[in-house]
């Protein structure tokens, strides 16, 4: 037997993903804000060069740039 979001391509980490949104997107305003604060985060990363840490970035910022400098230069 195949789970349904296994044969959508989707993998265990996003379909809960998705069905976290839709649940918290089902409630009423008040309960709804609690919880799709909840919901969210916020990941750094930084680099380490010769045992000394980098200074950290914010992964969402990161990948937004990555994504326009990849658009702006024709890659794929």
């Amino acid at each position: 037997m195949v789970f349904a979001w296994k044969a959508a391509g989707l993998s265990y980490n996003r379909y809960l993903a998705v069905a976290g949104r839709v649940v918290r997107r089902s409630l009423k305003e008040e309960k709804r804000l609690i919880a799709e604060r909840r919901g969210e985060s916020d990941l750094r990363f930084a680099k380490w060069d010769n045992g000394k840490m980098g200074e950290p970035k914010s992964l969402t910022e990161a990948n937004a740039r990555a994504a326009a400098e990849s658009a702006a230069s024709g890659g794929s």
